[in-house]
């Protein structure tokens, strides 16, 4: 409960600071908006050429692509800034007021800023799973719901633990920008599903088959949306798969706490 009035009043703090700049707050909304349509104008005439893309028709893949977009807008809305500033906190010292705050100090550096204009991602994303599904016309039970929510979260605490790994390199580095954007460059093989990767000839190892693999089982990051979204749509057929991505999201919390207490203990901090 304590933990809660915490984040409630980081939430309202967040919420203010948006009001002060609403007209930053709605461009960004305006842009995402933008980025979401033409997301969807694109597949569609891709669809309009093709009747499926490797098993995937045009609903199941709006799914997909709908599961993928509530994943990061999640991680964007709660994360992303925070991580961002972690760099920030360190060069400026201010990461000293948060080691003698009477919170845990990765909770207080992981959830003190909420980029409440990416709530309007969250929204769209929901709205297009929704429609994907009614269009798809199969039933949808209570248990599938449950399991699909329950990988969503999964796949958000994965990249998560991915994300503040990548902010804990500040300690030592000062600065990390150029892992940030390694972190994108990774995470957007994720934004199509593992078996857009399959080689065509099942004798020879192809690139593709080599990407599958690497970021099936070294860093599964091909799993963390095309697991909820095989769940949702009723395709899931190797069952293996979702044992393999919940491992990944508990061993990379594991990892995350540990890297971060390791790096906060070789924190030099402003006054020392």
């Amino acid at each position: 409960m304590f933990h809660l009035r915490v984040f409630a009043t980081f939430f309202r703090n967040s919420l203010i600071r948006e009001m002060m700049f609403q007209g930053n707050f709605l461009i960004q909304i305006i842009t995402r908006a933008f980025w979401f349509f033409a997301q969807i104008a694109l597949f569609k005439v891709i669809f309009e050429k093709v009747p499926s893309i490797n098993g995937w028709t045009q609903d199941q893949y709006f799914a997909f692509m709908a599961t993928g977009m509530l994943i990061n807008g999640i991680v964007e809305t709660f994360f992303m800034p925070n991580c961002a500033s972690f760099s920030e906190q360190i060069r400026t010292g201010r990461l000293d007021f948060a080691l003698l705050k009477p919170v845990d100090t990765q909770f207080l550096v992981s959830l003190e800023r909420v980029n409440l204009a990416m709530v309007s991602q969250v929204l769209l994303a929901a709205g297009l799973l929704i429609n994907s599904l009614y269009r798809i016309g199969e039933p949808i039970s209570v248990l599938q719901l449950v399991i699909y929510l329950f990988y969503v979260t999964t796949g958000v605490l994965f990249f998560y633990s991915m994300m503040i790994v990548t902010a804990c390199s500040s300690i030592f580095l000062g600065r990390n920008q150029g892992l940030y954007d390694f972190w994108f460059y990774i995470t957007v093989f994720g934004r199509y599903p593992r078996s857009i990767y399959d080689g065509r000839d099942p004798s020879q190892i192809e690139g593709g088959e080599i990407l599958q693999f690497g970021f099936s089982y070294i860093m599964p990051i091909l799993l963390v949306i095309t697991v909820p979204a095989r769940v949702i749509v009723n395709t899931l057929d190797q069952k293996h798969w979702a044992v393999v991505s919940l491992l990944a999201a508990v061993a990379g919390l594991v990892i995350a706490r540990g890297v971060f207490k390791w790096s906060l203990n070789h924190y030099r901090s402003a006054s020392s």
